[in-house]
């Protein structure tokens, strides 16, 4: 198992072929004893743990809106798509049939780029957006001023957003200290799985923006705003299920592991 973990120099990884040659069995040998005891080494997942120092409080500064949201209030889950490609396939695809996947050719012509901003309602699941060429605080200052003017005066608002520069502008700040009912609770740094908008953005490149083929911005921001009309339409709220102090445990578990491993590592070097 020590193996399966650990290839030799200048591998990283090992395959049941290349560890059966250097084990001197058949790969079908090593393939069942990998079965056998679950080992995956051909399988990555990636990760990384918030280094915050005020992990802890931010996390449960988020989670208490999901779990708890405040009455008269809107609770609105922030952030940009930034990036937005409009790419154009060379090629028509073909449609999916028995026997065969949809395809879509892999090379493609870039006709530029268009950043998403959007505003998720925790509680209804309707969606406050606009589209921008750029996404500096000029743009995001713009977007809460569209905010203000869309949500009722009477309700307070909780927004949701992470620690990007632009959502932390002295322009941005002062714009938000005369509008009381305005407030910003910043996720943990490396932590944007606890904004649900960032599902919704899943969701939307999934649907509209990896499969496509766009001849121009204006074809990719219509198709955006087609699925955006669409959605608000039949507005279906993302539901917070996970309990805090599971992921909490699990992160604390991480963290061990990710530190003996770094430990590991420094002794193999020396």
């Amino acid at each position: 198992m020590t193996e399966v973990t650990q290839p030799p120099k200048g591998r990283k990884r090992w395959s049941v072929r290349s560890m059966g040659r250097h084990a001197g069995v058949s790969h079908s040998t090593v393939q069942r004893i990998w079965s056998k005891n679950d080992l995956k080494p051909h399988v990555t997942r990636t990760f990384k743990l918030s280094t915050d120092t005020d992990f802890e409080r931010k996390f449960w500064d988020v989670i208490g809106l999901y779990l708890d949201p405040p009455t008269n209030a809107l609770v609105l889950c922030c952030d940009e798509k930034s990036q937005c490609q409009a790419l154009e396939r060379s090629q028509p695809s073909l449609p999916l049939g028995p026997g065969h996947p949809r395809t879509i050719t892999h090379d493609y012509k870039r006709h530029g780029t268009t950043t998403l901003f959007a505003a998720l309602d925790y509680l209804q699941g309707k969606l406050i957006t606009r589209t921008e060429q750029r996404h500096t605080h000029v743009e995001w200052l713009r977007f809460l001023k569209q905010i203000d003017r869309e949500t009722p005066k009477s309700f307070e608002l909780h927004l949701i957003a992470d620690n990007y520069a632009t959502h932390k502008h002295p322009k941005v700040k002062a714009w938000l200290a005369k509008r009381p009912r305005f407030n910003m609770h910043f996720t943990p740094t490396s932590s944007s799985w606890l904004n649900l908008v960032e599902r919704f953005f899943a969701d939307l490149t999934e649907d509209v923006i990896r499969s496509g083929s766009f001849a121009s911005v204006k074809e990719l921001v219509d198709d955006i705003n087609a699925y955006l009309a669409e959605r608000n339409a039949n507005p279906q709220p993302y539901k917070w299920t996970a309990k805090g102090e599971a992921i909490l445990e699990k992160i604390s578990r991480a963290r061990k592991a990710l530190e003996k491993a770094e430990a590991d590592e420094l002794l193999v070097a020396n």
